[in-house]
């Protein structure tokens, strides 16, 4: 996730609901093996390569309802063609309920909406501010692009062509103090995720760490007021470092839950070889908090009744 989420640069999904089943997945685009794999049948082969999606795959997911795609930018491998392709599987043969993506929305174009977009519920573009000089302050900037006039243009695209738009805000020292009500008024997204910078040692903190984020750290009293000032945005969906750490089940390329209650990403066995239900084992998933901040929600673009 760029340098965003400050960066939890994994993607989100949801939880196990009902018999220890997942009922969504967030999955890291970055390498794109063995996606197919892990939403069919357990005993699928080993992905070869980084092929197109394995046509021998069975169809029917183990109890899943959702699957976001997110991590790195799941736009850059092949220009998008091959997430597009993942999308399509997984709505048109696993039938789930919700597909989503999260972009920061730089490398996308409205032909991939015109192949695509019949396959996606949910759109989420990374809008930390509306403010250009923030945006490249803290790495939002995408060079010659304007993100915020960018963000306008995807926001048409999403209604064009019916995928449902949301917005994620991860708020930080450079943005906390921004006013964001009318901007996000104006494009009226169906949520708008607003994360606390949060810290993950190994991957924007210590030693190993892909990026340094101490500088982008905000207290608790800090993102506070940043909820309080935005409290009459009614699609607005909190969540502090204490409900986002533990309430996402996260898999990396390889198809590991990524456990993250010691601050950590600690990788489970692959659950192409061990199956779900004993890779979920040691998920460190916290259902509770999941229900609580909200992580069960109509997430499907049938569901939503839109006015297009």
């Amino acid at each position: 996730m760029k340098a965003k989420r400050c960066v939890k640069t994994k993607p989100r999904g949801a939880g196990t609901l009902g018999r220890g089943r997942p009922s969504g997945l967030a999955s890291s685009p970055r390498d794109l093996r063995g996606k197919q794999q892990a939403l069919g049948k357990r005993s699928a082969p080993r992905p070869q390569g980084r092929g197109a999606p394995n046509e021998d795959l069975g169809s029917r997911p183990q109890g899943m309802e959702k699957i976001n795609f997110s991590g790195g930018e799941p736009f850059i491998h092949d220009r998008g063609e091959y997430l597009g392709k993942l999308v399509e599987f997984c709505k048109a043969e696993l039938q789930l309920p919700s597909v989503s993506i999260v972009s920061n929305g730089s490398l996308i174009r409205e032909k991939w909406f015109q192949n695509y977009g019949k396959y996606l519920d949910i759109l989420a573009i990374s809008c930390d501010s509306f403010d250009e000089q923030v945006n490249v302050l803290i790495g939002r900037g995408q060079g010659k692009k304007n993100h915020v006039e960018n963000l306008q243009k995807l926001r048409t695209w999403c209604r064009n062509y019916r995928v449902a738009f949301k917005i994620n805000s991860v708020i930080n020292r450079f943005n906390m103090e921004e006013d964001m009500t009318e901007q996000i008024k104006a494009l009226n997204p169906v949520r708008w995720k607003v994360f606390q910078c949060l810290l993950i040692e190994g991957e924007n903190t210590g030693e190993d760490a892909l990026r340094e984020a101490e500088r982008f750290v905000i207290s608790d009293e800090d993102f506070e007021r940043f909820l309080e000032r935005h409290k009459e945005v009614s699609c607005l969906v909190p969540e502090s470092n204490q409900k986002m750490k533990d309430s996402y089940l996260i898999l990396d390329e390889y198809m590991r839950f990524l456990n993250c209650t010691k601050g950590r990403k600690d990788p489970s066995k692959s659950i192409l070889d061990v199956g779900v239900e004993e890779a979920i084992k040691f998920s460190g998933f916290d259902e509770k908090m999941f229900l609580k901040r909200g992580g069960k929600y109509i997430w499907s673009k049938a569901d939503l009744k839109l006015d297009w």
